[in-house]
């Protein structure tokens, strides 16, 4: 089997990649010791007389990546318009914060159709797809009109919401129609799942009826007009044993000490992320603002170094939480500050991955505390970063995807400005054996349900269910115009 994995942006191939998010620093691991080839975009655009080329294929391990520079008259509406400024609002619940219009829905869609033809450049007889995340609902559909007949994974890295919610977005029968083209489609969590299936029951009259493959995995199957897709759930992990080693050797370096030195014995909570809504910065500093203003005692005793890496600036909404931002920590910092002690550290870029290994294992407490995540994969790496000897401890949104596998963390519910004061201060000062039951317990899960497993259950599943399509009896189902699109007449579509 030749595996090609699509998504919209790729990680550099660096001994110290700068942050670039968790589907990136999850695909690249497993893609140098799989033998996949790695398609997404060069960050590059092309103009209409060039032709649909591919800028660079590079070796890597035992596969490969290839990155295509993708049409510059299309790229702002497909990923700053319809991608960012809808789906990924709307997958996170803040239908408020939708901002559509038919051209965006137009761009998307014929980027879409633009990767799916340069992706036929890589198709063999044994060729399977992995198609990952928000950006590329439609690819699937695109390949097969183009008569791809080999099979076709989708995986979604981001939540999928309720029924109503997925409402508010332009166009979403037209949308969940062309991600039923996937043979397979994976969610991070059973709620996911289950949101998607009663979108598909509710909205498209679709039967959904449980299924066990022979990886024992239990899937949902949905008949539609490109055929059979399954519904799966496969949560993400992490490479516990690289990322504790990376941690280990990280904390030797100057810039550790510099920063323990810088502590004077403070006591420290840390967050990473990436400056976005779904994230409950403000919420968090907030939190961390309450919990001086109510117990006293703590100031000067502990600080939170927050890392805030810029992301869509371009896009209104994010702007102006930027600016929210530092103007927030300015007033928290200038209400309890001292000459010698500065309540939040505030730092606006990102770091590589062995610096982030390090900066968890010092921090006493980490917080991950989004209003809405997928997964988040920060949770997972300050859990593996951890001295075995010292364990920090992790406050964790029940909202992210990964507190349904971590529920030894600090559970907290990131509306909840006071309760999350408190559980802060309880995590700063929570006893040794405490603190070492719930590291032992939370890393035994990410042992077993490593980001190496994810990958080999995806494409063993994803391998099972194609074969079997034929076999399973289904309600026939209804006709579907989703392989008509054509871009040419989507202005007299979009309603």
């Amino acid at each position: 089997m030749s595996l090609v994995v699509v998504s919209n942006r790729i990680a550099k191939i660096r001994k110290d990649e700068p942050l670039s998010g968790g589907l990136a620093s999850a695909l690249l691991p497993v893609v140098q010791s799989s033998g996949a080839i790695w398609v997404g975009s060069s960050g590059r655009l092309r103009d209409a007389s060039q032709k649909d080329s591919f800028a660079e294929i590079e070796a890597f391990g035992t596969g490969a990546i290839a990155t295509v520079d993708l049409p510059a008259a299309s790229y702002r509406g497909f990923y700053e318009g319809f991608a960012n400024s809808v789906l990924w609002p709307a997958l996170h619940s803040r239908p408020d914060l939708i901002r559509a219009t038919q051209d965006d829905y137009r761009c998307y869609r014929e980027v879409n159709a633009f990767m799916a033809r340069g992706l036929l450049r890589f198709g063999r007889e044994d060729s399977t797809y992995w198609v990952h995340d928000y950006h590329f609902l439609a690819l699937g559909a695109e390949l097969r009109r183009l008569h791809v007949t080999r099979p076709l994974g989708f995986f979604l890295h981001t939540p999928w919401p309720t029924r109503c919610t997925m409402l508010s977005v332009p166009h979403h029968r037209e949308l969940v129609e062309a991600m039923l083209a996937y043979d397979l489609i994976g969610f991070q969590t059973e709620d996911d799942r289950a949101n998607f299936a009663d979108y598909v029951a509710n909205e498209l009259q679709r039967d959904v009826m449980n299924h066990l493959v022979t990886s024992k995995r239990d899937v949902s199957l949905v008949a539609s007009g490109h055929g059979v897709s399954r519904l799966g759930v496969f949560p993400i992990g992490i490479d516990v044993d690289a990322f504790a080693a990376r941690a280990a050797k990280a904390v030797t370096r100057h810039e550790f000490t510099r920063l323990r030195t810088s502590l004077h014995g403070v006591k420290l909570a840390i967050g990473v992320d990436r400056v976005d809504y779904s994230k409950g910065l403000e919420n968090r500093i907030r939190a961390f603002d309450r919990m001086l203003a109510t117990q006293p005692s703590l100031r000067g005793e502990v600080s939170l170094l927050q890392i805030a890496v810029p992301s869509r600036k371009q896009i209104a909404a994010y702007g102006q939480l930027n600016h929210d931002l530092a103007t927030l920590v300015g007033e928290v910092n200038g209400r309890h500050g001292e000459v010698d002690w500065v309540p939040v550290r505030y730092v606006n870029r990102g770091y590589g991955q062995s610096m982030l290994a390090g900066f968890y294992r010092v921090a006493q407490v980490g917080l991950v505390t989004p209003l809405h995540d997928g997964m988040n994969l920060v949770a997972k790496e300050y859990v593996a970063a951890q001295n075995p000897a010292d364990h920090g401890v992790l406050v964790l949104s029940e909202f992210a995807g990964a507190a349904k596998e971590l529920d030894a963390a600090v559970l907290v519910n990131p509306h909840d400005i006071d309760g999350m004061a408190q559980a802060i201060a309880r995590a700063m000062f929570m006893p040794a054996a405490e603190r070492r039951a719930r590291w032992i317990a939370m890393i035994d899960k990410l042992r077993a349900n490593s980001v190496q497993r994810w990958f080999a259950d995806f494409v063993a599943t994803l391998a099972e269910t194609h074969p079997a399509t034929e076999s399973i009896a289904l309600p026939a189902p209804e006709p579907t115009n989703a392989l008509t699109y054509r871009p040419e007449r989507s202005a007299a579509r979009l309603s």
